[in-house]
């Protein structure tokens, strides 16, 4: 990464980073294939109209998908720390094989381990037996130092699911956040009526002092999870792989903020990448939120709250820090 990036002093935790690694090995799985025509599309969608100051140069689409690829894009662009979470991603392979195994993101993380957080992934849940991902987790919180679990709903079962609530129960009793998918699925085979943002006021009534991290803003279900975190103060909303519209799609994203903003408030929103190899993620996302403003006419018409400087602050690494006991107060990187 030879050309200079300008850096910042905000502290930033990836809420979502992946480390898929080589895939040929399952590439003749006919879901894989399907899953990878999704993400063009995904990719299309939030990349299209990038404005010329901001372009795309082809490094920056050049998958990396070590972990010291990953740590030289977090230096490059000043992202602090980031959480590996493996992908699951049965479904795509008719449940045969696993895309990433938690165990090689704890040698990962053990590898730098003032720059990852583990976030393993001990899913499908329901498919391979709530009782077997409930030992898997608890090994991981108690034994290597996993800090969140996220759950995957597309590969398995609903959100409100009531074959889950021993799982959440060990969640709860952990004292971890549980990250959940929500909104759409994005990529096939997965079932996206099984994500829908609505599902997770059930999830927080039963669960009240289980802090839940929605990922993906609920998109395109948005005005849903704004109603679900309003209600329950234990819901916070994540920004991750929507952030690139801030440069793409400036209005869309300012609805998306300034809703997040007026209903919930900052404390609670968290910024991402859902980084999958590809530097552009990364740096459209540290732009992205880094130089966006809501702009007057919009917060006039809509009422939202001007998007301050120590919002910002806590959107990029303090909200997060937070719940996973991370110190934001010094920065990891030197800028």
């Amino acid at each position: 990464m030879e050309t200079p990036f300008e850096q910042d002093d905000y502290f930033k935790i990836d809420v979502e980073a992946h480390l898929i690694g080589d895939m040929k090995h399952i590439d003749y799985f006919p879901g894989v294939q399907a899953w990878w025509k999704g993400i063009a599309g995904t990719s299309r969608m939030l990349l299209l109209n990038v404005p010329e100051e901001y372009a795309i140069q082809p490094e920056e689409m050049d998958k990396r998908d070590q972990p010291e690829d990953l740590i030289e894009l977090m230096d490059h662009y000043g992202v602090d720390m980031a959480c590996l979470l493996p992908e699951s991603m049965m479904d795509t392979t008719g449940y045969a094989t696993r895309w990433s195994t938690n165990g090689a993101l704890i040698e990962a993380r053990d590898r730098f381990p003032d720059r990852f957080i583990l976030v393993p992934n001990v899913g499908p849940i329901i498919q391979r037996g709530v009782n077997n991902a409930i030992w898997e987790l608890e090994y991981l919180v108690k034994e290597r130092d996993a800090r969140m679990v996220k759950f995957y709903p597309p590969e398995d079962a609903p959100i409100n699911d009531p074959r889950l609530w021993p799982f959440y129960e060990k969640v709860n009793e952990l004292g971890i956040p549980v990250a959940i998918h929500t909104g759409w699925c994005w990529v096939p085979p997965g079932k996206s009526i099984n994500c829908l943002p609505v599902l997770l006021d059930e999830v927080a009534t039963a669960f009240p002092e289980m802090n839940i991290i929605a990922f993906h803003m609920g998109w395109p279900y948005p005005h849903d999870l704004n109603m679900v975190g309003m209600t329950h103060p234990n819901v916070y909303l994540s920004l991750s792989v929507l952030v690139p519209w801030a440069l793409t799609a400036p209005a869309r994203f300012a609805e998306i903020i300034g809703e997040a903003l007026r209903f919930v408030g900052p404390e609670r929103i968290i910024w991402g990448v859902d980084f999958a190899g590809f530097p552009i993620q990364i740096k459209a996302a540290v732009v992205g939120l880094r130089e966006f403003q809501i702009p007057d006419e919009t917060r006039r018409l809509y009422g939202y709250p001007p998007l301050t400087e120590e919002d910002k602050a806590k959107i990029f690494g303090q909200n997060l820090g937070k719940l996973l006991g991370v110190d934001t107060s010094k920065r990891i990187i030197k800028i």
